[in-house]
């Protein structure tokens, strides 16, 4: 037993460090006041392969009115959106009728439709949206955001992904980087993976509760001879952080998953009905609850939206996330919770105006498009009813109020009171943020 708790505090030495640590460094980094913050933690929608905004949100008059008609490339006609748009909410947001109930909160959202970002290509695009960089190892931006605020209930993570992505930046897009490991995401499921019965691997002890008390008092003893020694301070702190949470979460993080608690009338409105194929609705509604329980950053990802062919498909995937989403942002708002969580929307990039080409032909499907797309948010002290930004007339690049996805970044963490100038950490003696050298608050899109 002595052998193995020396093993496993080895480990943990290696790999977290200390709250105490790492409050004082945020709070010498000046990155913001709470005071000022507007949300207190983040859903993030990560719809994974670039939804079509030209079919969803981003109605375009004379793309219908030329949909067949020769587009800027040579043999790619270009194509109108195959679903009827129309007007919503007091501001006239436009929504396709793939989306009826995520309408029905025109007045809830603000849709920029003048996004753009560095790389058309998902292996780079994705780890760019997740962690500001697609040429390095970067902090993930939930690991930021729960570096610079630290976490609301120290019974649970602050930062938990739902079914991530495997591929394409994998781990690395919820990963902590040179943060240090307490900051990165605690995960449940993977992409394709059914939700009916995951969980969070290893937390349970497969001991009875007084060896794995005893296993813990263990460890903790020889972190502290290591303290005493003044060995690895930072570290050791982290890990013994670390070892506290993970008791408290095998009593409580059980007690959040179990959804058998919620009425007939919740469980109906987000589409859950106890079989397998109600995965996003399980999704959004865990999410409410983390949320509801105080962790500070969840990632919720629906894959599929990768349409080169077969762009009737599309109605499924819309039909897959509209109800449960509706469903969230109804639920968020009736408990009050609307008001300080930040509820945002996007692909890693959207779709092109024309036709997509594969094998030489003509195919059913639109290519991937990083010059102009589209991303919404609601709550957290965000515009109600606004449309913000513009594409050119067809939609193949923005042209009216740019927003880059550092631009994104930026106003996310300042709606949390962060800086995001300021929220930095000190590794291989430079200071590195989540925006890099780049990005400016969108102040038109807040209150």
């Amino acid at each position: 037993m002595q052998t193995g708790s020396t093993a496993f505090g080895s480990l943990a030495l290696a790999a977290l460090t200390g709250k105490a640590q790492a409050a004082a460094e945020r709070a010498q980094a000046g990155v913001g006041s709470p005071s000022i913050a507007r949300a207190k933690r983040v859903i993030f929608l990560f719809m994974n392969g670039g939804p079509s905004q030209h079919d969803m949100l981003d109605y375009k008059p004379e793309l219908v009115k030329r949909s067949g008609q020769p587009g800027r490339a040579k043999n790619k006609p270009l194509i109108g959106p195959r679903w009827k748009f129309g007007q919503h909410g007091e501001g006239g947001q436009w929504f396709s009728e793939l989306l009826p109930g995520l309408a029905t909160h025109a007045d809830r959202m603000c849709t920029i439709r003048s996004m753009q970002t560095d790389s058309s290509a998902h292996p780079l695009a994705i780890p760019l949206l997740h962690t500001g960089s697609f040429q390095f190892t970067r902090p993930s931006m939930g690991s930021w955001i729960l570096y610079g605020l630290g976490t609301e209930n120290n019974d649970l993570p602050g930062y938990i992904t739902i079914n991530p992505t495997r591929t394409f930046g994998g781990p690395g897009n919820y990963g902590s980087a040179f943060l240090p490991s307490s900051f990165q995401a605690t995960r449940i499921g993977f992409e394709g993976k059914p939700m009916h019965d995951v969980g969070i691997n290893n937390i349970t002890s497969g001991v009875s509760e007084l060896a794995a008390r005893r296993q813990v008092e263990l460890t903790q003893a020889l972190n502290r001879s290591l303290l005493e020694r003044g060995q690895a301070v930072r570290s050791v702190e982290g890990a013994m952080d670390a070892l506290e949470l993970s008791v408290r979460m095998e009593a409580i993080v059980p007690q959040l998953m179990d959804l058998s608690g919620e009425t007939a009338e919740i469980m109906a409105m987000y589409g859950v009905d106890g079989d397998k194929t109600d995965n996003f609705g399980r999704q959004c509604l865990l999410a409410r609850r983390f949320a509801e329980a105080g962790v500070r950053f969840i990632e919720l990802t629906h894959p599929g939206w990768d349409h080169h062919s077969n762009l009737p498909s599309l109605a499924d995937k819309c039909k897959q996330i509209d109800q449960p989403i509706t469903a969230l942002l109804a639920d968020l708002n009736q408990r009050g919770l609307l008001d300080d969580t930040l509820v945002f929307w996007t692909g890693e990039f959207g779709r092109q105006p024309d036709t997509q080409i594969l094998d030489g032909k003509a195919a059913d499907g639109r290519d991937h498009n990083a010059k102009g797309y589209c991303a919404w948010l609601a709550g957290g002290g965000i515009r109600c009813g606004l449309a913000y930004g513009q594409t050119d007339e067809l939609g193949y690049e923005a042209v009216e109020n740019k927003v880059h996805l550092y631009d994104l970044h930026a106003t996310i963490l300042h709606q949390l009171g962060l800086d995001h100038t300021k929220l930095t950490y000190r590794y291989s003696g430079r200071d590195f943020r989540l925006t890099d050298v780049h990005g400016k608050v969108v102040h038109d899109v807040i209150t």
